[in-house]
C-alpha cells in the first residue's frame, strides 16, 4: 500500500481508482498519514477511519453491507455506520470518523482537514 500525496493546500487526496472498489468490499487505504477503510454502497463510496474504536482491529478487513451501508469489524462484531461513524452496536461506544470522498473521473480522492 503507498501513500497518495495531493497537491499543496488541497486536502484532496487520491486514494485509488474506481475501478478497484467493488460493491460490499472494504478496501485499506493510506491517505494523508492516515489508514482509511473505503467501501462501495449502494449509495457511493465512503471512507472513515480504519481502525475499530472499541479496540484497534481493521475495518477493512470487515464485511460491508451495502444496502445498510455498514461495516463490521471482524473482531468483535461491532458495527458501523459508513455514513456517520456511528457505532450500531455493542461493544463499541464510539463512532470512528468519517472522510468526505469525491469521485472524479476514473480516481477516488478523500478530503482529510488539515
Amino acid at each position: 500500500m503507498s501513500e497518495q500525496v495531493s497537491p499543496p493546500g488541497t486536502g484532496r487526496f487520491r486514494a485509488c481508482a474506481a475501478a478497484e472498489l467493488e460493491l460490499g468490499r472494504a478496501k485499506l487505504v493510506r491517505v494523508a498519514g492516515r489508514d482509511l477503510c473505503l467501501a462501495r454502497c449502494e449509495d457511493g463510496i465512503h471512507a472513515v477511519d480504519d481502525l475499530c474504536s472499541h479496540e484497534d482491529y481493521s475495518l477493512a478487513e470487515g464485511e460491508v453491507d451495502p444496502t445498510t451501508c455498514e461495516v463490521e469489524c471482524w473482531a468483535h462484531g461491532s458495527v458501523f455506520s459508513l455514513h456517520d461513524g456511528e457505532p450500531q452496536n455493542l461493544p463499541a461506544t464510539r463512532p470512528v470518523g468519517v472522510y468526505a470522498v469525491e469521485v472524479d473521473g476514473d480516481d477516488v480522492y478523500v478530503v482529510v482537514p488539515g
